[in-house]
């Protein structure tokens, strides 16, 4: 425990001394000359991103804000603070909601937290994420929610707020009203802001139990360095335990493995090894000690992720294959291509004794060898030689849509640009088989770029309801940069790429924004199956009209906040 706690005050200490990089962009000096000295308070739309050196356009002030929530939701706004005089010290306090009946959310279902600024970049000339180069055009953005207790507030800037509300799946129907106050030290009177919620006669369940297929890939190596602790110590279990219980309190689905070391060629900041030692003895027989995939496996699944276990990969992108070699007594490797006689003979006795394994752990049935982005022909070479270890294995692809090999995929996400037809969808999943789609780097928008606007992310669950797919994929998690509190450009690709949730553990604006989007979709399939239940067609028409602006094309004509302010508001009067 002593070991625990030094690493949480650590943390503490962290949280204690952060600080934004300085803004590269002007300021706007004509922003702040037109307003009147003093601090200003005001509700505003969580679907900008307000800079932080410019005064934010908001006219008349809005004290007051009103939503629409299903028992067991999670629904949230952004208000603002900005000032033409230094602030020493912010905080908050709120109140509990109350109906006027004797009923009420309680305090701790509420949290307002100041969001923090990050440097990111943009797209490239092409309007992509992918080629970007050193030196791209680059500025502050607002997406980290910290959940330090105060934060001062220098002269001439604006500090966002992300005020949420979980509401008890337990909660009475009715009109909630609350308040929350910003506080300036201790002798400025509070200004304050009033809410109310209007709690719908409908239930979303636990997180656990959203059908949505959320696979958002997890390198706990990241968590390692950020931490300074041995990868796969009780330390590090520790601190990733707050990051992995956030990602399962979105919804994931999936648990993302390592079969060898460095499987995507190195372009991640933290490179993943392999959770599992292969070692070639010295009479020529293989030996294969999962201990650490074991521990990773099961502390996944002890925090409610285990729906499945991804294994990558059996074609990493430089083909090259690490072993212990007892006769050289060294790390070594070899490059094999798929289809080769290398290739099968490093694999295949592997194959075997991991399915040996798998069974005897009962994770077999949950387990898919994984890869992604692999040529066709590759991946028919694969498919024969894991089918050929055990025909009963699970595969995954994360790639271009490939009719020759769909049935043999059992969990298949797809690039966004890839037609797969909802046909296809539809028998897969009444053949028990996983469809998702994904975004990366190609995509300008919808994304999840640290400057993405945030709606997309909403918008990125509700085209998975439009098209029919199972869910929704992203590279990654956690990959975290360099300096990933304050700086999320990395490499080659547009800044947030690489991660959705910060050290501390933090949140962001994008991944809340991503489970409002994972709410809707709950909603839509439970109203669904209620509707065709209850033989209401007019009801089931009604949902397909809603979901008729969710193709990517229409994002061409009309932003993601503008459909989404009509479907929302259209969804929760069903």
């Amino acid at each position: 425990m002593l070991l625990y706690s030094a690493v949480a005050l650590a943390q503490v200490k962290v949280d204690e001394t952060y600080q934004e990089l300085p803004d590269p962009k002007p300021v706007k000096q004509a922003s702040w000359s037109s307003l009147k000295p003093g601090v200003y308070v005001s509700f505003a739309t969580a679907n900008i991103r307000y800079d932080k050196h410019n005064a934010p356009a908001i006219s008349p002030l809005q004290a007051q804000w009103k939503t629409k929530a299903w028992k067991g939701e999670k629904v949230h706004t952004q208000f603002l603070i900005w000032t033409t005089r230094n602030l020493k010290q912010l905080s908050f306090i709120w109140s509990k909601l109350k109906d006027g009946k004797g009923h009420e959310i309680p305090e701790q279902n509420i949290n307002a937290s100041f969001v923090r600024y990050v440097m990111a970049d943009g797209l490239n000339n092409e309007g992509g994420g992918c080629g970007i180069l050193p030196g791209h055009d680059s500025s502050l953005v607002e997406d980290v929610i910290d959940p330090v207790k105060m934060l001062p507030a220098g002269k001439n800037t604006t500090r966002p707020v992300w005020l949420s509300v979980s509401v008890p799946a337990t909660a009475i129907e009715g009109l909630y009203r609350g308040n929350v106050k910003v506080i300036e030290g201790k002798n400025a009177p509070p200004l304050i802001l009033h809410y109310a919620i209007q709690v719908l006669n409908h239930t979303l369940p636990a997180p656990e139990h959203w059908k949505f297929h959320l696979d958002l890939w997890q390198n706990p190596y990241s968590v390692a360095r950020v931490y300074g602790v041995k990868p796969w110590s009780k330390q590090h279990f520790y601190v990733m335990r707050p990051y992995m219980k956030m990602l399962a309190n979105a919804g994931q689905k999936a648990i993302t493995t390592t079969l060898i070391h460095d499987p995507w060629n190195s372009q991640t900041y933290d490179i993943y090894g392999s959770m599992i030692k292969w070692t070639k003895n010295k009479n020529g027989s293989w030996g294969y000690d999962y201990s650490v995939f074991d521990k990773w496996v099961s502390f996944m699944m002890s925090l409610g992720i285990n729906k499945l276990i991804n294994c990558y990969s059996m074609i990493p992108w430089n083909l090259k294959f690490y072993y212990y070699d007892e006769a050289l007594r060294k790390d070594t490797m070899i490059v094999a291509k798929p289809g080769s006689a290398e290739y099968e003979a490093h694999w295949r006795p592997m194959l075997m004794d991991f399915a040996r394994h798998l069974k005897e752990k009962g994770w077999f049935n949950k387990t898919t060898i994984a890869m992604d982005e692999r040529s066709m022909a590759d991946m028919q070479k694969a498919i024969a030689l894991i089918k050929s270890a055990d025909k009963n294995f699970k595969i995954s692809l994360a790639g271009n849509y490939h009719p020759e090999i769909e049935k043999d995929l059992f969990d298949y996400s797809v690039a966004s640009n890839q037609l797969m037809d909802q046909a296809t969808i539809r028998l897969r999943r009444e053949s028990g088989l996983n469809t998702t789609y994904y975004t990366c780097c190609t995509e300008g928008y919808p994304n999840t770029f640290s400057f993405s606007a945030p709606a997309e992310c909403v918008w990125l669950a509700w085209h998975a309801a439009y098209k029919g797919y199972d869910g929704y994929l992203r590279w990654a998690y956690n990959c975290w940069t360099k300096d990933p509190l304050r700086d999320t450009r990395f490499g080659a690709w547009s800044s947030g790429d690489a991660y959705l949730v910060y050290p501390g553990p933090r949140s962001s604006v994008r991944l809340e924004r991503l489970i409002e989007g994972i709410q809707d979709f709950e909603k839509i399939n439970i109203l669904k199956e209620r509707f065709i239940k209850n033989n209401q067609q007019d009801k089931l028409l009604q949902l397909k009209n809603i979901l008729e602006g969710f193709d990517i094309g229409e994002l061409k004509n009309k932003t993601a906040a503008e459909t989404l302010q009509v479907a929302q508001d259209r969804l929760n009067s069903l």
